[in-house]
């Protein structure tokens, strides 16, 4: 996946969002209670698609693009939206940083797996789902087996700018 590194100019959905994750940031729990936190807010503040442009909303047909929308002055959390056309996966990864994910458009396949990879859940995410998580016991991939274009907005617990990624391993 690549990540585009130029944020888009802000709505005020994106706005109230940020605003909301903040908020919850200023607490310093610890990373599970802030995926939890953060999941509830984004619940709360679940912008729709067009928090990306049409130009973003299209994806490459290559890889899954995702586009950096938001980073906090001082690192502490990024918003990216993910666009994931038909029939494109991520690879079995884990993260370095809690992640809290919600689906804009169309859905994502989720596959959840233990340290052992072993595959221990399964479900489809839909427009509106909410999920948080944090590590350890985060691995997953995500796959689009629809027709249709998934569009989600992921917000992690670190500057993705300055890390280049989320992505702490990728397993085979």
């Amino acid at each position: 996946m690549t990540t585009a590194s130029t944020t888009r100019p802000t709505t005020p959905a994106l706005d109230d969002l940020v605003a909301a994750v903040r908020r919850v940031i200023d607490r310093r729990v610890d990373w599970a209670r802030t995926a939890e936190l953060v999941a509830e807010q984004l619940r709360a503040h679940l912008p729709g698609p067009d928090v990306l442009t049409p130009e973003q909303r299209r994806g490459n047909p290559d890889e899954l693009a995702g586009h950096v929308l938001h980073v906090e002055p001082d690192g502490a959390f990024s918003i990216v939206g993910l666009v994931c056309l038909p029939g494109q996966t991520t690879r079995i990864h884990d993260h370095i940083t809690w992640c809290v994910v919600g689906v804009l458009a169309g859905t994502e396949h989720e596959e959840l797996f233990d340290a052992s990879l072993e595959r221990i859940g399964v479900r489809d995410n839909g427009v509106g789902e909410v999920d948080g998580f944090a590590p350890p016991g985060d691995i997953h991939r995500i796959r689009n087996e629809t027709r249709e274009t998934a569009i989600s907005l992921h917000i992690y617990g670190t500057d993705l700018t300055r890390v280049g990624s989320s992505v702490r391993r990728n397993y085979n």
